[in-house]
């Protein structure tokens, strides 16, 4: 906050010519209202026009002369307290601009007395009076600028009344209230009330007190605090009810000779519930399925005490000019200035109020805090606050103050606009070196934040102008974070960004030219390093780079390897780095230091010292090194990850320390799994459809090592589906896999043994399949695992038909898998009948061993009758299912499984077999 010396933004000034001594005035729009004085008890309007005139409109009578008054800019009217016969008079003036047109006629009317369809005609052309009656004599009175709705300030309450628009025909609509809540507030007189956006604040002679009124979901048997005639619930003092007699207080005979005050109090949030003044609401609205309830929820409190001085109490101490200041966004889409008025959203509200010698302005958002205070150095007697300023009438002059409302509504919208620093612009302080230039450069560019966010800077002829000082606010701004040894250096990057300088361009206004050395601040490192961290499309060019070089060399030697893998260095000279890095690596060495001087001796085309390098550590220490520098493998450039020059050599030279890096960076969250798959495609220039070798060396590395069950599913069905494509389209991987079978199977989990009667089929089966014997024993291998989930598998394994014995294994197990072993058997029989016995014997144990005398035996028995002695397997894989049950079963249960029309020299040695097991039993 800055005080602007002798300096107000206002663009002309005028004297309004009054035809009588003005007592009240308040502004409207694009209008300007004047309450006589007592004597005459008329109001004059004055509309004020371009570039400051002023023109008077005309005026009208009031019933006495008005205390208070106020305009509302939704719904366009005036409301008053007046005064007659000693008794005060709330009304509301609408349709006032008739009087423009030279009419004088006058309706008064009681609220929500309702208009004949009659009187429609001349209703148009005059102006409404409505009289709004109450209980207790109005002391204070808001308007609502957000939708119209009034706010009355009266002895312990508030009254509200909302704007209703009466439809009265279809060529007339009259604006009329309706009294629909009582704020009943016990012991509390408002001396100022402000009201928006369900917001209220109120004021005493040295208490604020600000609430919300939020809507709440009413149940039909609930009884709450809206309820209908609750009234304000008593105080209990020592257990009993607050004594309303103050003379018999004991402390009463006091008060004569004491001044008892309290102390100054603030609580913020909900902490201003401990307050202790208790708010009890009432509905007077009639009940609609439209009504809307509402509960209290207190935002803050503060309480004064008078100034002190060694000769008694100030009474001159009081508060004045409660305010609430909305804060609105616009659409961006609108093309004119009503259109933005009707787009426009309410982004922020804000609090002031103000002693005699202090103001304060609090933000009402989701923290309530205080935000700013201001100290006059003479009696303040009024203020007003706008969204750039604090205007304050003191004893002797007009001071005004500049505010950040603006800004801070667009911190929320925008957490780039930095809104801490209390100050004013000038562009004289470009180069020197104090936080006074800090203080005045933001507050230069909040004030040109504040004029782009206002409406009318969609219509401005200036639009160009303010976004270039804008711009230019923001870069001079950098330059200050980024020269200065400050807390909050940190903002440099922020605001380079929003003025749109490029890397070079911010170097050329910080770095000097020449070789000498430079001293740079905090700030300007932490721009760098992020810029540099970013991926982006500038490329410094080779001077510019390597003076960045120097730069971290002297003020940041760790961040080298990371600096030299930005994708904007890519011009740097290769053999400075490498001085450098041989420099740094006398002092810190590691493993990515040496990684980062492989990579620039394959720059440099220098093999030799990339294997000297490359040999200085083991492959696992490799590989875990690239974790800390990701990019020496990939780099990403329009959201797309790119692979490097190094990680095309290791593809060539180092293929299994690529792929070990790559899952190194994917378990540590360096690279997504979509992210991998792209990488590598894109190593071999592959098609989208396209799977090269090492991405399944990947997918099965991976495998070993993640213990996510969604990645693993995902790899299990992607290696799955790859092994299945090559088989069904006889492809042969281009590359060597980096590990056999027999490998995965001892290295991990999720790929099984391979089950004996797997391989008894496939002895039997095409030559072909010997050439794909990797892809086919993975696939099996996978399938005799319990890992896989065989129901999402079956859509990837259609291709294999039972045709052939790859597909018929598959089909197997996956029917086995599923439990479904009846028809794994029937299929095994059918197929290739001299495995059924194998798959019995590892398959069918436990809860399935019945299925031996169930299935097995009975379809056995019925195919060898069927194919009678010209089917040998048959005959044999019967005569070693029936020892097996013999073993297993009772000799009545075995002797009812054989069938009655069977040759008895053929099964009677299995009948004495079971006896004799029974005998020996």
């Amino acid at each position: 906050m800055v005080q602007l010396y002798n300096l107000h933004p206002f663009g002309s000034q005028r004297v309004v010519p009054c035809k009588q001594e003005p007592a009240h005035f308040c502004c409207g729009q694009d209008v300007l209202f004047v309450a006589s004085a007592a004597a005459s008890c008329r109001v004059e309007v004055f509309a004020v026009r371009e570039q400051g005139r002023c023109e008077a409109l005309g005026s009208f009578a009031t019933l006495g002369p008005v205390l208070r008054m106020a305009h509302s800019s939704a719904g366009d009217y005036l409301v008053t307290i007046e005064e007659k016969s000693k008794a005060t008079f709330l009304r509301a003036y609408t349709n006032w601009r008739c009087m423009s047109a030279g009419s004088s006629r006058v309706c008064v009317r009681m609220v929500g007395h309702k208009m004949e369809e009659s009187y429609s005609e001349t209703l148009k052309e005059q102006m409404s009076v409505v009289e709004m009656p109450l209980s207790d004599p109005p002391l204070c009175i808001s308007c609502c600028p957000v939708n119209g709705d009034l706010l009355v300030g009266c002895k312990n309450k508030l009254v509200m009344f909302c704007l209703k628009y009466r439809v009265i025909n279809q060529n007339l609509t009259l604006l009329d209230f309706e009294r629909s809540l009582i704020l009943h507030i016990d012991n509390l007189i408002p001396a100022e009330v402000a009201f928006c956006a369900r917001h209220i604040a109120i004021a005493t002679e040295l208490d604020v007190l600000i609430l919300k009124l939020e809507l709440v979901q009413r149940s039909a048997d609930r009884t709450d605090r809206c309820a209908q005639g609750v009234s304000a619930p008593e105080k209990v003092v020592d257990g009993g009810v607050k004594d309303e007699n103050p003379s018999t207080h004991p402390l009463q005979l006091e008060l004569d000779e004491f001044i008892i005050c309290q102390k100054p109090v603030e609580l913020l949030g909900e902490e201003s519930k401990l307050c202790e003044i208790p708010v009890t609401l009432e509905s007077t609205e009639l009940p609609t399925e439209d009504t809307k309830h509402f509960q209290v929820q207190y935002l803050l409190f503060r309480r004064f005490a008078p100034d002190q001085s060694p000769f008694g109490f100030c009474e001159e101490t009081k508060l004045h000019s409660v305010q609430l200041l909305p804060v609105y966004q616009t659409g961006i889409s609108a093309t004119a200035y009503e259109e933005t008025e009707n787009k426009r959203k309410l982004l922020s509200l804000f609090c002031f109020f103000s002693l005699p010698h202090v103001g304060y302005l609090y933000s009402l958002g989701k923290l309530v805090e205080l935000i700013s205070t201001y100290q006059y150095s003479e009696k303040s007697e009024q203020a007003v606050l706008t969204p750039q300023f604090l205007h304050v009438i003191t004893s002797q002059n007009l001071q005004c103050f500049t505010v950040r409302c603006s800004a801070a509504a667009a911190r929320g919208e925008d957490p780039y606009i930095d809104t801490t620093m209390k100050v004013e612009y000038s562009r004289t302080y470009e180069n020197v070196k104090t936080e006074s230039c800090i203080h005045l450069l933001s507050e230069a560019h909040l004030l040109v934040r504040a004029a782009i966010m206002d409406p009318h800077f969609l219509k401005s002829d200036e639009k160009e102008d303010l976004v270039r000082a804008f711009r230019e606010s923001c870069a001079f701004l950098g330059d200050c974070y980024s020269r200065f040894d400050t807390k909050d250096y940190h903002l440099a990057l922020p605001y380079y960004r929003m003025s749109g300088l490029s890397m070079t361009e911010v170097l050329k206004r910080i770095v000097s030219e020449g070789d000498e050395i430079q001293t740079y601040e905090r700030g300007f490192i932490f721009y760098l390093t992020h810029s540099l961290n970013e991926d982006s499309n500038e490329e410094l060019s080779k001077e510019s780079g390597n003076k960045v070089l120097q730069i971290f060399y002297l003020a940041d030697p760790v961040q080298l390897p990371d600096i030299l893998c930005s994708p904007s260095m890519r011009n740097i000279c290769p053999l400075t780095a490498v001085k450098y890095l041989q420099e740094v690596e006398k002092m810190m060495p590691s493993v990515v230091l040496t990684l980062t001087k492989a990579f620039l001796a394959l720059k440099m085309g220098n093999l030799t010292m990339y294997e000297h390098e490359m040999q200085s550590y083991k492959e696992t220490t490799l590989a875990c090194g690239f974790i800390g520098q990701p990019r020496l493998l990939q780099q990403r450039k329009e959201g797309i990850v790119m692979p490097t020059e190094f990680a095309v050599h290791l593809k060539e030279m180092q293929p299994g320390l690529l792929v070990a890096a790559t899952v190194a960076l994917h378990e540590n969250s360096k690279i997504e799994l979509e992210e991998a798959d792209t990488f590598f495609k894109m190593l071999y220039n592959s098609s989208e459809n396209t799977i090269p070798q090492l991405l399944v060396d990947f997918w099965e590395a991976l495998l070993v090592v993640s213990s996510q069950e969604k990645v693993l599913q995902e790899l299990l069905l992607r290696v799955a589906s790859q092994y299945v494509w090559r088989i069904s389209k006889k492809q042969l991987p281009e590359t060597k896999p980096l590990k056999t079978t027999e490998d995965l199977i001892n290295s991990c989990s999720h790929f099984g043994l391979i089950v004996p009667w797997v391989t008894s089929v496939m002895s039997v089966g095409c030559l072909y399949d010997k050439d794909y014997h990797e892809d086919i024993s993975r696939l099996q291998s996978l399938l005799c695992s319990q890992s896989i989930n065989i129901a999402s598998v079956l859509p990837v394994l259609e291709p294999l038909t039972e045709a052939d014995s790859v597909g018929l294994t598959v089909r197997v197990l996956c029917n086995t898998r599923l439990g479904k072993y009846e028809e794994a058997i029937d299929q095994l029989l059918s197929r290739c009948p001299d495995a059924a016995v194998f798959y019995a014997q590892h398959e069918l144990k436990g809860d399935s061993q019945a299925l031996w005398w169930n299935k097995l035996l009975p379809e056995l028995c019925k195919r060898t009758r069927r194919t009678g002695n010209d089917c040998p397997v048959l005959i044999s894989s019967l005569k070693e299912t029936l020892s097996i049950v013999a073993m297993e079963l009772e000799l009545r249960d075995f002797l009812s499984l054989l069938p009655e029309d069977g040759t008895a020299a053929f099964f009677i040695p299995h009948l004495l077999h079971c006896s004799q097991r029974k005998l020996v039993t």
